[in-house]
């Protein structure tokens, strides 16, 4: 269950209502955003940590989950509204200074929000998703990792993905993490719990989909390479489980380029679910990482 020091606040930002999990107080921000199938309860481990080093810790449901807004079309998904997304809520925070930190497709955003200096950042941390160029580059090159992704060209088709992942209650989300899970006998069963219910709201999995197609289909991924990349020059923390089921090492190649203060962090035997599969760890590598930038 979360830490009795996490509260939900809805926070309104770039036109849509924002179910926001909260700890800690004070001018410096620090915005976790979850990934696929997530929800935001996935960082309540991290949560009180930063707390802790004196940051505002909010962790939103991105647009779709949870009880935030669920527009209903591809192209309210496109990331150009994912970045104004996470734009609004640092305007709604009124943050004097913010760390971004971000999973999987939050990661993605965080990636391509950082590149477009969207709004002022002091330090970056991603966790298992590699750099949208880095990632293209071997998307292009890799046979094994185009089968590894096999399920993003599945999402692409029409209204059977969504129907398999909210059936039975969103069984198809509990079984696909616990499965890829390095840890499954300790990976939390009310999180899976919570991810799989979220699946199965009435529209809920469209939506969480409409991510993937909007960023295929509808061209954002062409969109952001065509615009592309600009070196982030702010400190950048890549935490990498090694043992990730969806994304090879081999994506990470050459991020150094996008990001020359770069920091890397390596989980051998430690799955895509970082903040699960490795809590202690993953919760350290933060702290030391945003410890050090305190003293830039």
């Amino acid at each position: 269950m979360p830490s009795d020091s996490i509260q939900t606040e809805f926070v309104e930002a770039n036109g849509i209502r924002f179910e926001v999990l909260t700890c800690g107080e004070g001018p410096r921000l620090a915005l976790c955003l979850h990934g696929f199938p997530e929800v935001a309860d996935s960082w309540r481990e991290q949560m009180p940590a930063l707390a802790a080093l004196g940051y505002r810790v909010w962790a939103p449901n991105q647009r779709g989950y949870g009880q935030t807004s669920r527009p209903p079309r591809v192209a309210d998904y496109a990331i150009e509204h994912l970045m104004a997304d996470v734009a609004g809520l640092i305007d709604a925070s009124g943050a004097t200074e913010v760390v971004l930190i971000a999973h999987d497709w939050g990661a993605l955003v965080a990636w391509a929000f950082a590149a477009r200096q969207l709004r002022p950042l002091r330090a970056l941390a991603i966790i298992n998703v590699p750099h949208p160029v880095t990632f293209a580059r071997t998307l292009r090159h890799s046979l094994g990792q185009m089968l590894r992704s096999w399920y993003m060209l599945f999402f692409q088709i029409p209204w059977l993905p969504e129907w398999l992942l909210s059936r039975r209650g969103g069984a198809l989300v509990r079984q696909m993490m616990l499965r890829t899970s390095t840890a499954p006998a300790t990976f939390p069963r009310d999180l899976l719990a919570a991810s799989a219910a979220n699946a199965a709201q009435p529209g809920a999995a469209r939506a969480m989909i409409h991510w993937y197609r909007a960023f295929l289909r509808g061209g954002g991924f062409r969109r952001q390479l065509r615009l592309g990349f600009p070196p982030i020059t702010i400190p950048v923390l890549l935490l990498w489980g090694m043992g990730d089921a969806y994304l090879s090492y081999a994506t990470t190649a050459g991020t150094e380029a996008f990001a020359p203060r770069l920091i890397r962090h390596d989980l051998p035997g430690v799955s895509h679910w970082v903040q699960q599969d490795a809590t202690e760890a993953c919760n350290a590598a933060l702290v030391q990482f945003l410890s050090s930038v305190d003293k830039l």
